[in-house]
């Protein structure tokens, strides 16, 4: 990482703002421009961790910035209440008992231990470009600040970056959610963990969200979520090359000469199409290149060598074939659309799904034609499990969405997610 410091712009700034935030430094707003508000909180931030403030983002501070250490912990006193622990360290009563599954002010003991973890306001931000880095820190602190969400990884993607899977809920009733196959669409990433935090965050107040009550979804469902499957091409548009990149050559002649990849680069890092390599008419998306223009690793709509020939969709495959999941849903930016059928696989019982899918977010319901039709994660789904699989295409415009749409997007979309969570329960 370049060395940060006033009158600089870019993710990179961005980035450190909304650390600085969440640790509750407060830079100004996160625009991705160093002004003096933000090195402000710089020197706060280095002078309460013990390092030369300065007032500059060096190697030392992007660290400590980085360092998601466990809560501290607090020993019971005589007369202690969850209350009067929470205002001491000036925490919600709500973020207090999330980092003490099962405690209560009945059962305290003098002498045990407590989590306290940090103080602050939400941890998503959803402001601002939504790159790799990003998403590992509001893993880990939602991790620190919500004990109960499960974390793991399901597989690494082409340059070694970890393909996290989340989990909310312990019920039978298995459910998967994924985005940003394609790294143009990397805002959907955020809605999936937007719905995380505002889900976590109902669960542990006891409160409901749209008239559902997550404590009641979290005993009937398990969900699972992919948050980023191509993690490697939303660095690429969102930072572009950056030294020690084993294909920069490679991608250059892919991209037609060019070294912008902002606006045009959907695929993976060896120019793969993600939603094209899955084993659902993969012949036909490969005899259908031919006729796009696409003669071998791009952009975009290149099937790759065989199905599932690259880490990021074959970890999504095994992903789903180790468990038993009673729908799926990928995510993707745009038009608005609901996509529920391939090769008229897909049964009444999914278009009746998809219409209420439909009805709460204001979405077409539609099916796929041309190239399109082919090789995505859905298809294989569908016609492996002939259960309900949806391609949700959020927003509208051009990619990449502008995050100005996010909340739109969310309103959109939060409804629909709760109501997936459940619909296949018995």
């Amino acid at each position: 990482m370049r060395m940060l410091k006033v009158g600089l712009r870019g993710n990179d700034v961005a980035e450190v703002q909304a650390l600085l935030k969440q640790r509750g430094f407060d830079p100004g707003p996160v625009d991705g421009i160093f002004g003096t508000k933000t090195e402000q909180a710089v020197r706060r931030f280095q002078n309460a961790r013990g390092l030369s403030a300065d007032g500059i983002v060096g190697p030392l501070t992007y660290q400590a910035l980085q360092a998601t250490s466990a809560p501290s912990t607090y020993t019971v006193q005589p007369g202690d209440s969850l209350y009067l622990i929470s205002s001491r360290f000036g925490i919600s009563l709500g973020a207090l008992m999330a980092a003490n599954p099962g405690v209560s002010s009945y059962d305290l003991q003098i002498g045990q231990r407590l989590n306290i973890p940090a103080a602050g306001g939400d941890i998503v931000t959803t402001t601002i470009n939504y790159t790799y880095d990003v998403l590992n820190w509001d893993i880990w602190s939602l991790k620190d600040r919500y004990p109960a969400l499960g974390v793991g990884v399901a597989g690494q993607s082409v340059l070694g970056r970890n393909l996290y899977y989340l989990r909310l809920g312990s019920g039978p009733n298995q459910v998967f959610f994924n985005a940003s196959h394609h790294s143009l669409e990397w805002i959907t990433t955020v809605l999936l963990m937007k719905f995380t935090e505002n889900f976590l965050k109902a669960y542990t107040a006891g409160t409901a969200i749209r008239g559902y009550r997550p404590r009641d979804i979290w005993n009937r469902s398990s969900i699972y979520i992919i948050p980023m499957v191509n993690p490697d091409g939303i660095e690429l548009v969102l930072n572009g090359l950056r030294s020690g990149n084993p294909y920069d050559e490679s991608l250059i002649r892919w991209n037609n000469g060019s070294t912008n990849f902002s606006r045009v680069w959907q695929a993976n890092i060896r120019g793969v199409d993600l939603n094209h390599n899955y084993d659902a008419s993969w012949q036909l998306s490969k005899q259908a290149e031919a006729a796009y223009g696409i003669t071998g690793p791009g952009p975009t709509r290149y099937s790759g060598p065989y199905p599932e020939s690259e880490p990021e969709s074959r970890t999504v495959a095994d992903f789903t074939r180790a468990r038993d999941f009673r729908l799926v849903i990928a995510y993707h930016s745009q038009g608005e659309v609901i996509y529920w059928n391939y090769q008229n696989m897909a049964g009444a019982a999914a278009r009746n799904i998809g219409e209420r899918f439909s009805a709460v977010s204001g979405y077409a319901l539609d099916e796929t034609t041309g190239i399109a039709s082919y090789a995505g994660y859905k298809d294989w789904f569908i016609e492996r499990y002939r259960r309900p699989g949806y391609t949700v295409e959020v927003g509208s415009g051009t990619n990449p969405l502008p995050i100005s749409q996010f909340p739109q997007i969310y309103n959109a979309n939060e409804e629909l997610l709760l109501l997936a969570s459940v619909i296949t329960a018995s």
